[in-house]
């Protein structure tokens, strides 16, 4: 099991690149958290939904996920409240109270029942905390820590980030604050983004394993540009307005991040352009006249709509739209947001039924219901799309093929079919095609429910290039695979753990014997 002295020390990382070393070892290796709090999820196969990061591990890991990988997702819908998802499907939205008090005595079952499907069919189960095994007020009741560690019989490496500061202090103070049996389960240290010459920490190293007794197994190298997609929305703290190595790109994209913004690595493979900046802004003042706005998923749209509307992006967005910006683009929750109204009748995004206005750009409205749709798809664009797209795409108008993912509670229903056009056709349950998505016959304004857009290598080229030649610039064609791409990042982190972490003392703390290097 992989602890980490606090949250986004990296956990999730260092325990993709494990798992990425172990299988290439030959060991049939599977990723398991038992409970994960996340806005950015993952469709199985199967159409359940699970935390981003065990997705990610598992394809990592070069498996299929299963919801037995995590189990139990809370996905934070307000201050003090969640929707607690329970193997892909959702089961309750619990107060942090009602969570702690009713929900967790009786998870214990849940978990060990998917983690002993796993320890079946794989040889290595590679566990990851959550947050800090030394949470006083949460241990009693925790089931992602220390005591499902003792349910497991598995010894613990801890994991501190070092960029940060304080490295020393948060591991000594994490083993003050584990009672002894929990401490002697810690059997090594991995010191995570360390940038610098090593031998300067190793006065360091040799006091903390003099301190505690415990070894520390490797000082990872900080890791510049590592693209694999983050879980959690933490990693855009900074990244408000135009970065200054970016200010050169030819193309701004401009994602408006609200409180509850979800899934927002739809937009990885956008960054990854070269010829394309994308920046996540909080303000209207921000937002300036970039070539695209896009309003991205979220956890609650109601509500996040009306932080829209309070901090007065509306008029900054038609401000934009007529100052220059080519479109106006909704995903999901955003796409539900372009619309007249959204209509919450069983009180699923409120405490109580009701319904708001949309933004008003697309004839549509959105009913939440109580049954979320999870799944994925495939299809084409549609014959008569209003995606402007570059040439390159002009040959395959209507046959361009199309992958994705949906996640939302809501339906939503077009009241003048004759005034916008479908996006796409996607490939319903009995072989029929079924639209999915709506833009102006323009192409200004679109949205679309389908997250993982922009994976689509074709579809996101063709896209940029017709915002460059209204732009009056040249295409660039297809610069990249976002599925290629990735299998080198894997690649990339797994070596350089690889060449810092003692994988044969990893080995034999598991009580097994390494293979390949």
């Amino acid at each position: 099991m992989l602890q980490g002295t606090a949250s986004d020390v990296g956990k999730s990382l260092v325990t993709a690149a494990i798992g990425r070393i172990m299988t290439r070892d030959g060991y049939r290796t599977a990723p398991f958290k038992s409970q994960n709090m996340a806005l950015n999820s993952y469709v199985t196969a199967d159409g359940k939904e699970i935390g981003r990061a065990q997705g990610m591990q598992a394809e990592a890991f070069g498996i299929t996920a299963t919801s037995d990988m995590n189990p139990i997702l809370l996905k934070p819908s307000g201050e003090m409240s969640a929707q607690i998802v329970v193997h892909g499907v959702p089961h309750a939205a619990l107060s942090a109270r009602e969570y702690r008090e009713k929900f967790l005595p009786e998870a214990k079952g849940t978990v060990m029942d998917a983690l002993g499907r796993l320890r079946e069919a794989y040889d290595i189960v590679l566990m990851e905390g959550a947050g800090s095994p030394a949470e006083i007020n949460l241990k009693a009741r925790d089931i992602v820590n220390m005591n499902l560690a003792g349910w497991a019989d598995a010894p613990v490496l801890l994991v501190a980030d070092i960029d940060r500061g304080g490295v020393f202090a948060f591991i000594v103070g994490t083993l003050e604050l584990l009672e002894p049996h929990e401490r002697a389960r810690v059997k090594g240290f991995i010191i995570n983004k360390f940038r610098g010459d090593v031998s300067l920490l190793q006065p360091g190293l040799d006091w903390l394993e003099e301190r505690t007794g415990i070894p520390v197994l490797g000082v990872l190298p900080f890791l510049p540009q590592l693209r694999i997609e983050a879980e959690d929305s933490v990693v855009l703290e900074g990244t408000s307005g135009r970065l200054r190595e970016e200010s050169a790109r030819e193309l701004d994209i401009a994602v408006i991040r609200y409180p509850r913004i979800s899934n927002f690595t739809d937009f990885d493979p956008l960054a990854d352009e070269p010829d394309t900046a994308v920046r996540y802004v909080m303000s209207a003042d921000e937002l300036g006249t970039p070539d695209v706005i896009i309003l991205p998923g979220t956890k609650n749209t109601a509500a996040d709509l009306q932080y829209l509307r309070e901090q007065g992006f509306p008029e900054a967005i038609e401000r934009a739209l007529e100052q220059g910006t080519q479109q106006l683009a909704g995903i999901c929750g955003g796409y539900q947001m372009l619309g007249l109204k959204l209509l919450d009748p069983h009180a699923v995004e409120s405490t109580e039924p009701g319904e708001s206005e949309g933004l008003g750009y697309l004839p549509l409205s959105t009913a939440f219901l109580q049954q979320k749709t999870t799944v994925r798809v495939s299809g084409t664009l549609a014959a008569d799309h209003p995606l402007q797209l570059g040439t390159e795409a002009l040959a395959s108008i209507g046959g361009m093929p199309i992958t994705g993912y949906e996640i939302h509670m809501g339906t939503t229903t077009n009241h003048d079919a004759a005034s916008v056009r479908s996006l796409f056709m996607l490939a319903g349950p009995e072989g029929q095609a079924v639209p999915e998505g709506w833009g102006t016959p323009d192409g200004r304004i679109w949205g679309s429910y389908l997250h993982g857009l922009f994976h689509n290598d074709k579809l996101r080229r063709s896209w940029l290039d017709g915002l460059r030649t209204a732009k009056g610039l040249a295409p660039l064609t297809v610069t990249f695979s976002a599925a290629a791409l990735r299998e080198q990042e894997f690649d990339r982190l797994a070596d350089a753990v690889r060449a810092h972490l003692d994988m044969n003392a990893v080995y034999n703390i598991m009580g097994l014997r390494g293979r390949g290097e």
